[in-house]
């Protein structure tokens, strides 16, 4: 036991200590671990003997739940609304149309089943989203017209539209049924993952609105348990947990709520344990023995998807939305594979399904040439085609945005905004952008919560870019 801490608390350790070597260069954490995994896998000099599919599969499932949580937690709506049709139609009918040009690409160039082709391409339509704005973050990269919040959106959101597609597949090709049972699979699927969501998400919000728990500990933990209560219901009846997941951290992430920056700092770092353990054990289970057998039809599936099956999906969506052809180009581009498509792949070994093919290591070698080649582009292509965004900060796309330039402080007397006296700070309807950092209420100095009343006589010192607000 005491040799495994160890071990874990080291590999945790080295995987903190490389991302921080690698981060600043742009090399997507994704790359990172999983290289590492592969270095202490059996095939490397570490020399650890993982061979459990099913136990890898449960693992990953874990940090997915959390992943993806965040993933919906930390979107800004706010600045995701004005894309987020063209990004919502990306996660679902590009989803579908990329699964599908890839799935024939498998059948006819390839040479696999149809059945098998299409569950590739399942398994590989979603993009990465923990990649693409590990670069975006670390390159201080923003960009024009609204594309990091769109590709923000939809790398977000897609995940679980390729859980879907994989699941439907699967079933499929383990003779369950045809066409009606496939129907009624993606209706349950979409319609429990929504009501499950969406019910659980608003209760929550009220629950942390309305009541304050004693212990500032405690919010991160309720929340928590109801991110693994929406996944662990909705998988129970049937439905899609990952979704069901998503759904709960955009609702509460842009929700007036107690102790919500303390909630993004908590998750922030759950969700880089998550990857790192996802990550290492993806690259653990892994054997690079087999990739000269994989190499040719991984690196053809990635080129064809790179070259003519995103760019496809894209152009058929976004046009419609007339987005610039240079714009269109870079969500082209910016559409890695990760993670997510390697967990699916391991959901397909699992199964039991009769695949032909090593469907896993073929994954893993798209996952490796789309974050190695796609990633390490990135800032480049967006240079390329004038795309960077040099006066905003591409963090404003996250809901745990900080402005470091907010030095304006003033002070205001609730007497002099009558209708925030008698109501709690979070009530108040103060904007979001506005902090109140601390109230003098008499001879007494009160460090403000969301739960704080604001009396009437109170003093407000209030911090912001600017205080437009007032004039409203």
């Amino acid at each position: 036991m005491t040799t495994m801490l160890i071990m874990g608390a080291a590999i945790v350790l080295l995987c903190i200590a490389s991302s921080k070597l690698l981060y600043r260069f742009g090399v997507p954490t994704l790359l990172v671990f999983l290289l590492l995994g592969m270095l202490f896998g059996s095939d490397g000099p570490g020399g650890i003997a993982f061979e459990n599919y099913e136990l890898a599969q449960q693992i990953c499932s874990i940090g997915l739940i959390f992943i993806m949580f965040y993933g919906g937690f930390g979107t800004n709506w706010k600045a995701a609304r004005p894309v987020a049709a063209p990004a919502i139609l990306m996660s679902t009918v590009g989803v579908v149309l990329t699964a599908a040009l890839t799935g024939f690409f498998c059948v006819f160039i390839l040479k696999t089943t149809v059945l098998e082709g299409l569950l590739t391409g399942a398994v590989l339509a979603s993009t990465d989203a923990a990649s693409v704005f590990a670069v975006l973050r670390s390159r201080k990269l923003n960009l024009k017209g609204g594309l990091a919040s769109l590709l923000e959106v939809e790398s977000g959101s897609n995940d679980p539209i390729a859980y879907m597609l994989t699941i439907v597949l699967l079933s499929l090709m383990e003779g369950e049924g045809g066409f009606v049972s496939m129907a009624i699979t993606l209706v349950r699927q979409i319609g429990f993952g929504l009501l499950f969501g969406t019910v659980l998400a608003l209760s929550a919000a009220f629950v942390l609105r309305r009541i304050n728990l004693e212990i500032d500990g405690l919010y991160s933990i309720f929340t928590m348990a109801v991110a693994v209560m929406g996944y662990a219901l909705c998988e129970w009846t049937g439905g899609n947990g990952y979704l069901s997941v998503y759904i709960i951290g955009i609702v509460l992430g842009n929700s007036r709520i107690l102790h919500k920056r303390s909630l993004v700092h908590f998750f922030d770092g759950i969700s880089w344990l998550m990857q790192i353990m996802l990550f290492f054990t993806l690259g653990l289970l892994s054997f690079p023995s087999h990739f000269h057998n994989v190499a040719p039809p991984g690196i053809a599936i990635a080129l064809f998807m790179t070259v003519i099956a995103r760019p496809a999906a894209t152009f058929a969506i976004l046009s419609w939305f007339r987005i610039p052809v240079r714009q269109q180009l870079l969500v082209s581009w910016v559409g890695l594979r990760g993670a997510a498509s390697i967990v699916f792949a391991i959901y397909a070994v699992t199964a039991g399904g009769l695949l032909e093919n090593d469907i896993f290591h073929i994954v893993f070698m798209v996952a490796l040439f789309s974050v190695a080649v796609q990633g390490s582009l990135i800032p480049l292509v967006a240079k390329k085609l004038d795309l960077v965004e040099a006066e905003e900060s591409v963090l404003k796309t996250f809901t745990d945005y900080e402005d470091e330039s907010m030095s304006q402080l003033m002070e205001l007397t609730a007497d002099d905004r009558q209708e925030w006296v008698g109501k709690s700070i979070m009530e108040a309807g103060i904007p979001e952008e506005i902090l109140v950092i601390m109230i003098r209420r008499g001879d007494e100095v009160i460090v403000p919560k969301g739960s704080t009343v604001i009396e009437k006589g109170d003093v407000l010192v209030l911090s912001a870019q600017n205080f437009d607000f007032l004039a409203r």
